[in-house]
């Protein structure tokens, strides 16, 4: 990447920065490729954050199945753990995972998972756990709360068979057949997954992320303290394919000593490890065992981190330098937080990541953990926090005793409680898996790059004022 007029002498964050079209022979944004470089087998540069309000095992499997990758909170119990590593491992590669209830569950229970959306509906399992019909989910929005779901199942809703499911193009005509927009797909009357036109669709585009068995890919975090070295062993046995170290300053001494620690295990796993902004922090991972590096200190949307403390640095200055050291070391690093528009994960990547972090952003959506709450208003939205906030310190301390955890809530940083809005137009994180996507493949192809390998060698970014970023929006109204 070049700057137009020559690297300026502060630091910049990615609403100071613009990408510079260049002449180009790509014809179509369809015929980049968005594969990443990084050991990781992601088809697109985008990774779930390890935040408890953002990841869990469906955003995982879906991330996954979409060419990305899902990172999982080290705040979970190991037994949680495992079962959520294997549930992602246990999921359809090209199906999507089945939303499943029981008949007795109400409306309302319903409404509490999935909104009342087209292109999403819900399998409905009888008492002995035998595929007892599905709806679509639209069909919540006029029923009465109290109603049972086995009461709204209709007779005639098509299931699809996996033998006929030849390819995604066939799924999706066998839909369009069908008349319908969402069906279940069973193989010997047990459901194996599910598919909307939408999601055949995007099986023709997206190539899934999967281990050397056919199976979804999943990472998972870890912090550095605590039975460190045991619980990286019972990660990899439960089939992790990626280990995340992290911490809030991923240069202090403790942080090298367990990224070393891990990498004498010889799991056969890659380590990414963070979080920094510096080439010398970049450095000592490297040296440490970590192959991909995590940079970001303060950019998220929950983190209160540079306002506590002063510490941190602009995204896009800080993902520039350590790329170029992680690069001279053949490292890898991932962009993690800062980014508010497919603009900015373009940006990232033209800095030289090889992959993007993505928090809050994800956390209102369908497939998210939580459940699903109306305000004042009736707008349907998820809860969501930081991971250095309140409620996080809570989570991840509640075993210890009360005095411990009351010392270790006192200092705690961050936002406890954030209502992240579900856009209903794009309810799931495939609809922002598309458009960011959608964004970064016109991106490549204004510089002129078929790969994202390409990409920064070609990009030529320009420096703008405050009212040039304004400009850049969209206008909410006419004149």
């Amino acid at each position: 990447m070049k700057f137009q007029d020559g690297k300026p002498d502060f630091e910049l964050t990615y609403s100071d920065v613009f990408l510079i079209p260049s002449h180009s022979d790509v014809a179509s944004r369809l015929e980049v490729s968005l594969e990443t470089d990084d050991h990781t087998g992601c088809s697109i540069p985008l990774i779930s954050s390890n935040m408890n309000s953002v990841t869990g095992k469906r955003l995982a499997a879906t991330m996954a199945r979409r060419g990305g990758l899902g990172v999982l909170p080290q705040d979970l119990s190991p037994q949680d753990l495992d079962l959520a590593i294997r549930w992602v491992k246990a999921q359809h590669p090209i199906f999507d995972s089945p939303l499943e209830l029981d008949c007795e569950s109400t409306v309302e229970d319903a409404k509490a998972v999935i909104p009342p959306v087209s292109g999403h509906g819900i399998v409905l399992r009888d008492n002995s756990g035998k595929f007892a019909g599905s709806l679509e989910a639209k069909s919540l929005e006029t029923a009465l709360p109290g109603a049972k779901l086995s009461d709204l199942v209709v007779d005639n809703l098509p299931s699809i068979d996996a033998d006929d499911v030849e390819d995604p193009r066939k799924a999706f005509d066998l839909l369009v057949e069908a008349q319908t927009d969402f069906a279940p797909v069973v193989r010997h009357g047990t459901v194996i997954g599910t598919l909307s036109r939408n999601s055949a669709l995007r099986s023709v585009i997206y190539r899934p992320n999967l281990d050397s068995d056919g199976r979804l890919k999943v990472a998972c975090a870890i912090g550095i303290n605590g039975d460190l070295l045991a619980k990286a062993k019972a990660l990899a046995e439960a089939g992790v394919d990626i280990l995340v170290i992290d911490t809030a300053h991923g240069g202090q001494s403790a942080m090298l000593r367990a990224v070393e620690s891990v990498h004498k295990l010889n799991l056969g796993l890659p380590i990414v490890a963070g979080n920094v902004v510096t080439a010398d922090a970049v450095n000592d991972l490297v040296e440490a065992g970590a192959s991909i590096i995590k940079v970001g200190v303060g950019p998220g949307a929950m983190c209160t981190t540079r306002m506590m403390t002063a510490v941190g640095r602009p995204q896009f200055s800080a993902v520039i330098e350590t790329s170029e050291a992680a690069g001279r070391l053949g490292a890898h690093v991932w962009a993690d937080g800062g980014v508010r528009y497919p603009r900015d994960v373009a940006l990232a990547l033209a800095a030289g990541a090889s992959s993007v972090m993505i928090g809050s952003w994800f956390a209102g959506t369908i497939e998210s953990p939580g459940v699903l709450k109306q305000d004042h208003s009736g707008k349907i939205y998820k809860e969501s926090w930081g991971m250095a906030s309140t409620k996080a310190v809570q989570e991840r301390f509640g075993r210890l005793s009360p005095f411990e955890l009351a010392k270790k809530t006192l200092f705690a940083e961050g936002i406890s409680s954030s209502k992240s809005y579900l856009d209903l137009f794009r309810p799931s994180v495939e609809d922002l898996i598309d458009m960011i996507t959608s964004g970064v493949r016109s991106s490549l192809s204004y510089a002129g790059a078929d790969t994202l390998v390409d990409f920064p060698g070609k990009a030529i970014v320009g420096v703008q004022s405050a009212a040039g970023y304004e400009e850049g929006k969209a206008l909410p109204v006419s004149w």
